[in-house]
């Protein structure tokens, strides 16, 4: 049983009995760890989880010390969303691709005489040392940068903040150790912050930014911190539970980049997991393929200190101690030079005990790749020999873990210390389908060759980039941080020289270029199979960008499709300004180059034209076979090209149109000191309100519409054109009339054999069984309502309380997934139903099933 102990404060320790709560632990089978734990009891401690959804990579984050969900003592349902989380990590999101079991954060210190290490979890034994407080003082917090009018815009970093503080502070309750030592709290307060992002740039990582703080009275000495990520890569890895024997870990120290005709070696420094061969070829039993090519990994972006001793160490965690194992150095070799260090578990992988995770997290060690098992042999000067039996079997993958570290430094009471890193996916690290096969375990280097890490690579670079904006001086102190030169000789031959910023200095920003705000976006059903999408503009289009600090609205889009997949979205309708940009040819370079922002139509003609109302000039006139020369000024060559498709017209066919064409610019952007005839009866302004007409759709399936907004880049950093996610904010709609009141049910009679999911009536888009899926539709119902469906002796099968926001585009509907209130799938038969409103009226009708 777990008793809760209140927090140690920074003076004085207050103690706090709270209620208690008792885990009950699956046993592990012969060959892994993955277990599943299953909560008995009520905690008092406010376990949380959320998962990142903005970007393409989803992961899930708890408050007490962990990401992923397997860690966390709780139910897996959202703190936010209240959805099922089924996946620690998803890439991309909603594939069913894991690339991830759990994750954790360690902390080791040395304590007057005492060696202590406090972990979110450890993966094997089921520690929890770390415990957010009772509710509502431990709940997560969301913040988000989408929407400036929300509370929750005040202090947002991103479009997605998830704040969590939790503590070390637990003694009773907290189970011994391996080795039966009670644990000994290291006395901290944790508060970690985790962000992401949709833009193409951010969009494969999420930051997380710690900041630990000392409430004991003791000092932590030595301390070292370490990211513990326990990997699982498979498709549907809790239905396919065989996925994570082959997968392999290692780590990336550097990857070249170019910067005009130059190339660097940047360093990367991030830990990474993937799947041995990427399963490109694996034939699923209903005949489906499902490849997993892909690659997360952790990068460490900021630390307590810049002289730090860093240390990566994989391992692979096993009951049976012939395959607990993991890379040791010989004894008095490495950086360390000490002697060599028996865990006393029978096994070399897997580090017990607080002594032990200390050793792991300070060793200085850096593990070779995990391929490279099989090459180590017996005249290595720095590695143990593997155990020849199972070298191979571990070369070409299996169940793998791996821990990136780093310190020492002291903590006092009181001090707070941060640290910040990044989880990261890059996509199609396997290309070749018979890499494995072909290679491993005898061949890694061939194996290596051909492997693509070059989209992680660009992605932990974005990550550290976004932590620290490279040439801003954030603090005022003109350090701008790290640039190189490339050099180059020009056609005149003289020595151009370009600088490129690659990194910060050193003071967290923990922010990038935007697109603009989404619009507000709603949906009208004005007859059956039309939908009007509505939205409104304000934010959208006067909002400056966080990083360049100016307007840079561009346009917007218009989606539609049938799931929540992004790929399932097809472009209907897209409408931008019309503007130019403007190419400077840089003689030293010998190169035309972009500098501006994008021009109108009638700045260019002020500045080279002969008036500003001088319809013969054309940009797009001149190109690079025919440049523009300016008159006053010959050394000055341009030449202009559209931003976007300058698709500028309003109010044709299948185009987005205004809703109050002849509106003019408001006198105020504050709809409350607007003209009363410059706003729309609900009170919004009515220049920025817009509508795109949707015709010919079924009434009888669901659509998911959204309006994007995007910009035209930063041409100072070199980024393209940034739109805002396609998927984030769809709104789910049923194309009924709104004013049609006669429910009805469909398909009707139901047939186990009709074939509704092919016609996307049911299980669209889910890779659930058809058991799981089955669904009854009723169309036309109130917003608020109950269902109720009888056999024909008059026994309730099941009833259904309907409560939908009106105009929510599903308050007029329904689904019954056939299940009785029974929990059984309901038999052959005919069924009445029922449907009753709050002000008692009610309607009858038949439903057949044939099942």
């Amino acid at each position: 049983m777990f008793s809760r102990v209140g927090f140690v404060g920074a003076v004085l320790a207050t103690i706090v009995l709270l209620p208690v709560m008792s885990f009950a632990v699956l046993k592990p089978g012969p060959e892994s760890d993955h277990r599943r734990h299953v909560i008995k009891g009520s905690a008092a401690p406010a376990h949380r989880v959320a998962a990142h959804r903005i970007g393409r990579l989803e992961l899930a984050v708890a408050n007490n010390g962990t990401f992923g969900h397997e860690y966390h003592p709780g139910p897996s349902v959202d703190a936010f969303t209240g959805q099922q989380i089924n996946a620690s990590c998803q890439y991309p999101k909603n594939s069913n691709v894991h690339y991830l079991f759990g994750g954790a954060f360690w902390i080791g210190a040395v304590v007057g005489r005492d060696t202590l290490v406090s972990v979110g979890a450890d993966g094997w034994q089921w520690t929890y040392e770390m415990y957010p407080d009772e509710s509502p003082f431990g709940e997560m917090e969301y913040r988000s940068i989408k929407d400036p009018t929300s509370p929750r815009y005040e202090g947002a970093i991103s479009e997605e903040d998830y704040i969590s503080v939790y503590y070390d502070t637990l003694t009773t309750g907290v189970p011994a150790d391996f080795f039966g030592r009670p644990h000994r709290p290291l006395n901290i307060e944790v508060r970690q912050a985790s962000y992401a992002w949709s833009y193409a740039y951010a969009e494969d990582f999420v930051l997380f930014d710690y900041q630990i703080k000392n409430i004991g009275s003791e000092e932590l000495n030595s301390v070292y911190m370490g990211i513990y990520v326990d990997c699982m890569v498979c498709y549907d890895c809790f239905g396919n539970t065989i996925g994570y024997t082959d997968d392999h870990c290692g780590f990336l120290h550097t990857f070249s980049t170019t910067s005009g005709s130059c190339e660097f070696l940047d360093t990367i420094s991030t830990a990474w997991i993937a799947d041995d061969d990427g399963d490109l070829e694996r034939i699923f039993e209903d005949g489906s393929r499902h490849p997993c090519p892909h690659v997360t990994g952790a990068r460490i972006v900021r630390t307590p200190a810049e002289s730090l001793d860093v240390s990566f160490n994989w391992w692979i965690s096993n009951t049976n101690s012939a395959l607990d194992f993991g890379p040791r150095e010989r004894a008095e070799t490495g950086r360390l030079r000490e002697e060599w260090r028996d865990f006393r578990t029978g096994g070399v992988g897997t580090p017990e005990g607080d002594a032990n995770k200390y050793y792991q997290l300070r060793n200085r060690e850096f593990d070779y790749n995990q391929v490279y098992t099989a090459s180590i042999g017996p005249a290595d000067s720095l590695w143990m020999l593997p155990d020849q039996e199972q070298a191979e079997n571990f070369a070409d993958g299996y169940d793998a873990r791996y821990l990136l570290s780093f310190g020492p430094f002291d903590i006092h009471p009181g001090q707070t210390l941060p640290i910040s890193f990044a989880y990261v996916a890059g996509e199609n690290l396997h290309q070749k389908i018979d890499n494995a096969e072909l290679f491993l375990p005898h061949q890694p280097d061939k194996y290596y060759s051909n492997l693509d890490f070059s989209d992680l690579a660009q992605n932990a670079r974005w990550a550290g980039w976004i932590y620290d904006n490279p040439g801003v001086d954030t603090d005022g102190d003109d350090d701008f941080g790290k640039f190189r030169e490339c050099c180059d000789t020009a056609p005149d031959l003289t020595i151009v020289c370009d600088t490129t910023w690659y990194e910060g200095d050193g003071v967290p920003d923990f922010r990038g270029a935007a697109p603009p705000p989404a619009p507000e976006l709603w949906v009208e059903r004005p007859e059956d199979g039309t939908l009007r999408i509505r939205w409104n503009g304000l934010r959208t289009e006067t909002t400056r960008d966080v990083f360049s600090r100016i307007v840079d609205f561009e346009g917007y889009r218009v989606y539609y499709g049938r799931d929540a997949r992004g790929e399932s979205f097809g472009l209907l309708a897209s409408y931008d300004l019309e503007n130019y940009n403007k190419y400077v040819f840089d003689t030293r370079a010998g190169e035309y180059r972009l500098f501006d922002a994008p021009f109108t139509l009638r700045e260019l003609r002020c500045l080279y034209a002969d008036d500003c109302n001088d319809d013969r000039f054309n940009p797009l006139e001149f190109d690079y076979a025919h440049p523009f020369t300016h008159p006053q000024h010959p050394e000055s060559v341009f030449v202009f090209r559209a931003q976007d498709y300058n698709a500028s017209g309003l109010g044709g066919y299948r185009q987005i149109a205004k809703v109050y064409p002849d509106a003019s610019y408001p006198t105020s952007l504050d709809p409350n000191a607007a003209l009363p005839e410059e706003l729309t009866p609900e009170g919004r302004l009515k220049y920025f309100e817009y509508e795109y007409l949707l015709t010919d759709l079924l009434p009888t399936v669901s659509y998911l519409v959204n309006v994007t907004a995007f910009d035209f880049g930063s041409p100072q950093s070199g980024l393209p054109s940034l739109e805002t996610s396609i998927t984030d904010g769809a709104l789910s709609v049923f194309p009924t009339s709104e004013s049609n009141d006669e429910v009805y049910v469909y398909p009707n009679p139901y047939r186990i054999d009709g074939g509704y999911r092919t016609m996307g009536f049911e299980g669209r888009a889910t890779d659930d069984s058809p058991s799981r899926t089955h669904a009854v539709h009723f169309a036309n119902l109130p917003p608020k309502c109950t269902i109720r469906i009888f056999s024909l002796d008059g026994d309730l099968v099941r009833e259904l309380d309907h409560d939908e926001p009106p105009g929510s585009g599903h308050d007029s509907h329904e689904t019954w997934n056939l299940i009785t209130r029974n929990t059984q799938l309901a038999v052959s038969g005919l069924y009445y139903w029922t449907v009753e409103s709050p002000s008692g009226d009610v309607q009858i009708g038949k439903l057949v099933l044939i099942m």
